[in-house]
């Protein structure tokens, strides 16, 4: 029968004294939780199946406090995410909470956080983001970027940025935002994505990436992602979800 699988784990990393990231899978959330062996979940493919990332902003109030609202915002309507129009007001019902959340707790005034994610249904790859999280498309040996970084280019002789001119929430005062949806036909082999936070992406180069990930086995392959991330420093929270189609032969 055709299916997918999500081998996930979320991890504070070296330096960061607690978890800001969150995670939904399907109806399922884990929220500023240490899960250093990658846990796999199995779904029927068919009704959409959601899998996405909050990473909770640093250096502001409450950033696990956002991203745990929007997750299980997601996972309360994750069925219902058929078409791109759904998951666009999703999100900005998203950033709505996030702000009114803020507003009846004011130690929570400017709490945010970034989101990164996909929705699989039978026939496509529904994907959106706002922020830095990444979604990656991880089939045929190669990476392809498949959600839109909402960042300034890098300084010259710099990787990466950790400037994010998008998020949800984020501000003293309640402001919108648009948010990146695409739909990508799914591949007749099926797929492979990596849906993440930038606590993996900032230390792991793509070519390190694309290494472990010709490891066929996905719980290996997140174990080894997170390894990487480890042994690159660890500079941030690590949340990360390789999801994998398996169609019928």
């Amino acid at each position: 029968m055709a299916h997918i699988t999500v081998s996930a784990l979320s991890h504070d990393g070296l330096l960061r004294d607690h978890n800001e990231d969150s995670l939904v899978i399907g109806p399922w959330t884990v929220c500023a939780t240490v899960t250093e062996s990658p846990q796999t979940l199995l779904f029927p493919l068919g009704s959409p199946c959601l899998v996405a990332v909050a990473d909770g902003l640093g250096g502001h109030p409450g950033g696990e406090v956002a991203s745990a609202l929007v997750v299980r915002r997601l996972a309360s309507i994750g069925t219902a995410l058929a078409d791109e129009e759904a998951v666009r007001e999703a999100v900005l019902a998203c950033n709505q909470e996030v702000f009114e959340a803020a507003e009846h707790a004011p130690h929570l005034i400017g709490m945010g956080t970034t989101l990164a994610g996909l929705v699989v249904t039978g026939t496509s790859v529904i994907v959106f983001n706002v922020g830095d999280s990444r979604v990656l498309d991880a089939g045929d040996g190669a990476l392809r970027r498949l959600s839109t970084d909402d960042s300034p280019p890098p300084a010259p002789g710099q990787r990466t940025t950790n400037i994010v001119t998008q998020t949800l929430g984020g501000s003293v005062s309640p402001r919108t935002v648009e948010p990146h949806v695409t739909s990508h036909p799914l591949p007749a082999t099926g797929g492979r994505y990596l849906v993440c936070s930038d606590g993996l992406t900032d230390p792991v180069t793509d070519e390190e990436i694309i290494r472990i990930l010709a490891e066929p086995s996905d719980d290996r392959a997140a174990f080894e992602l997170w390894r990487a991330a480890i042994e690159a420093g660890g500079p941030d929270n690590i949340t990360l979800a390789l999801v994998t189609v398996h169609l019928d032969d």
